[in-house]
């Protein structure tokens, strides 16, 4: 594992707890930014919905770095599939693989859906989680040849083992149906009005995903605190804004 990932608060007019838990909730709640603008009123935070947005953008692909870092360990026999996602009225694909046990083990969004995307998404795959022993893709020729791609580099550095490729429809149902937990929270989005908001965005609900899939050390702590618990010291009982319990604690207006 390498080194963690620091994410920087300064600069912010809000508490980090704040911050994190608007954007929690975005990422794992189907709700738009006028809508969190409006819960977070309620709560006692004044916060306008580009602020909102801007948070999502910053701070979701930080988290998602770390939480990659502090998942627990996955199996090394795979699932991989890409789904649809729309930006700025254009179709992207959303590369995502899980192991044999339905456990996160990486996913990236892509303009294109090819050869080279797909050697991408397999190369990130396996930094982040090592070498599987066996992947299980569907009929696409170009997942087919980014796997074959990455056999042909095991060769070339000498190893004497390869990965397994099969391409069984019923096996790849796994991650079809995983990715039904994606699409729900998306659907509501109605698309997105720019690339980086939509990967930002999708880094974050994969982060929510894991929670709810168990995947992080829990001791019986709520999800929020799950969310918050890969930020050391993130939950400050003395500020304002959040608790550690994910409500908030007081009214809180920024300093400016």
């Amino acid at each position: 594992m390498g080194s963690p990932i620091m994410i920087d608060f300064k600069g912010g007019h809000y508490p980090k707890d704040v911050i994190l838990y608007a954007v929690f909730f975005y990422i794992r709640y189907a709700v738009s930014y006028r809508d969190l603008e409006e819960i977070m009123a309620e709560r006692g935070v004044v916060v306008d919905d580009a602020t909102l947005n801007r948070w999502v953008v910053k701070y979701s692909p930080l988290i998602a770095g770390r939480a990659q870092r502090q998942k627990s360990a996955t199996s090394s026999s795979w699932r991989m599939d890409e789904t649809y996602i729309q930006v700025k009225g254009k179709w992207t694909y959303f590369y995502r693989a899980v192991d044999k046990f339905g456990k996160t083990l990486d996913f990236m969004l892509s303009e294109h859906r090819d050869e080279a995307a797909a050697s991408a998404f397999f190369a990130r795959t396996i930094e982040n989680n090592g070498w599987p022993e066996k992947v299980v893709i569907d009929k696409s020729g170009a997942n087919l040849a980014g796997l074959q791609n990455i056999n042909w580099l095991l060769l070339l550095q000498g190893w004497f083992w390869l990965i397994e490729i099969l391409q069984v429809k019923y096996l790849d149902n796994m991650i079809e149906q995983d990715h039904r937990f994606i699409k729900k929270l998306t659907r509501p989005m109605k698309g997105f009005k720019s690339y980086q908001s939509a990967s930002a965005t999708l880094d974050g609900i994969e982060v929510a995903h894991m929670i709810r899939k168990r995947q992080f050390p829990t001791s019986g702590q709520s999800v929020f605190q799950q969310f918050a618990a890969t930020f050391p010291k993130v939950c400050d009982r003395t500020s304002p804004g959040i608790d550690c319990r994910g409500a908030v604690a007081t009214s809180y207006r920024p300093s400016l």
